[in-house]
């Protein structure tokens, strides 16, 4: 098989007629901010996880800041999460004036490690942010038991755990919040855009309120015949609202999104068939409690059988034109945290080895058969021209 002619982004949105047109109804509609349409992907999205409530925000950034907020963090006190993450998981702490601890990481699924979590608790804790990576559940169970034991606030960070289940249950109740993204990349896409589900009625209203200045509730519908001028400022809120033209487009998605899952759940096991007989790669691990989102397809380069490394490993998948990415820098290591917080190599040790060798490859439902087969040919033929 030939190298691609054309280049193989490792992320694409599914966007389809239904998708546009509905956009261009929110646009014809003339209500195109925070208005119906939101309110409506609320109802369905929470309808869809099973929670009691759901606030639809910018960004998944904004629903874990929100909901830190909402939950009452402040200056002095301590969040575990992480270190292998995107940084917004420990920013949004900071944002608060709390401060970020980290836990390493279990070296087979890559989420956190749950022995490390009681051993950083200290008198100062007030919360976990478990993160489930590529979409594979965190083991939430005993992360609960060590929650509820120390009086500690759970926010999952679900960021790429739309459609995952936990031992049957999707993910969505069961911390105290959890936070969803559906930028552009994700498995639900409405460009920029997050949401957050609780059971908790006053946490919702909080979250809600703040979302929009920290105006007085239903302040959105003041524009509308029913609606009034009037609107009090309850706190100092921030401007973290979804519009309706997000909204629209998320109403779609979340519309075909099992199918959606159907093709990524396709694609995943064409690559484990494929790479479990390529002893240079470690497949995904999926614990049986388990049934991941597949957001990401995450390789482990064995770089001990190969003369490369992962970025000249990358650089010929370039050449192949398949494009790859790295899923996450830990977080640990940017300036920002080693010049603030001291940290340094050596710190996280699994979250680094992780990081050392782990290439996300190409996996989205607009993904064709061929393009699936590009990428399982390109990688034989880098680990072919490589292997030691």
């Amino acid at each position: 098989m030939s190298v691609r002619t054309e280049f193989l982004p490792y992320a694409l949105p599914l966007i389809e007629e239904d998708d546009i047109a509905a956009v261009v109804d929110s646009l014809k509609s003339n209500w195109i901010t925070k208005g119906p349409k939101t309110i409506e992907f609320e109802k369905r999205f929470a309808e869809y996880v099973g929670a009691k409530y759901a606030v639809a925000v910018n960004s998944c950034t904004a629903a874990l800041h929100l909901s830190l907020v909402a939950a009452g963090l402040g200056l002095g006190d301590e969040v575990i999460t992480t270190p292998l993450t995107f940084a917004a998981s420990a920013n949004v702490v900071i944002h608060t004036g709390a401060t970020p601890v980290f836990a390493d990481i279990d070296p087979a699924t890559l989420n956190i490690d749950v022995a490390q979590i009681e051993e950083k608790i200290t008198p100062r804790t007030k919360a976990i942010i478990p993160v489930h990576i590529a979409g594979h559940p965190c083991r939430m169970d005993e992360i609960m038991a060590i929650a509820r034991k120390h009086n500690l606030f759970v926010l999952e960070d679900a960021a790429h755990a739309v459609y995952t289940r936990y031992k049957g249950t999707l993910i969505g109740t069961i911390g105290d919040a959890t936070a969803f993204s559906f930028y552009a990349t994700k498995n639900l896409v409405t460009g920029e855009g997050g949401m957050v589900t609780t059971d908790d009625a006053a946490l919702a209203d909080k979250i809600r309120i703040l979302s929009s200045h920290g105006m007085s509730r239903n302040a959105w519908n003041r524009y509308t015949a029913a609606g009034s001028w009037y609107y009090e400022i309850l706190y100092p809120g921030y401007k973290d609202n979804m519009t309706d033209v997000q909204a629209a487009l998320g109403l779609t998605q979340l519309a075909k999104l099992e199918r959606m899952q159907s093709l990524r759940e396709d694609i995943a096991a064409r690559y484990n068939e494929a790479f479990e007989r390529m002893p240079e790669l470690e497949i995904p691990v999926v614990e049986d409690y388990a049934r991941p989102a597949w957001h990401l397809y995450i390789v482990k380069l064995n770089l001990e059988m190969l003369k490369i490394d992962r970025a000249q490993f990358i650089e010929e998948l370039k050449a192949e034109n398949i494009g790859t990415s790295v899923h996450f820098i830990p977080v640990h290591l940017h300036p920002y945290y080693r010049e603030t917080y001291g940290y340094k190599r050596g710190d996280f040790p699994h979250s680094e080895a992780a990081f050392d060798r782990i290439i996300s490859l190409p996996l989205y439902p607009k993904m064709s058969a061929q393009d699936t087969a590009d990428v399982i040919a390109a990688v034989g033929r880098v680990i072919g021209r490589n292997r030691k």
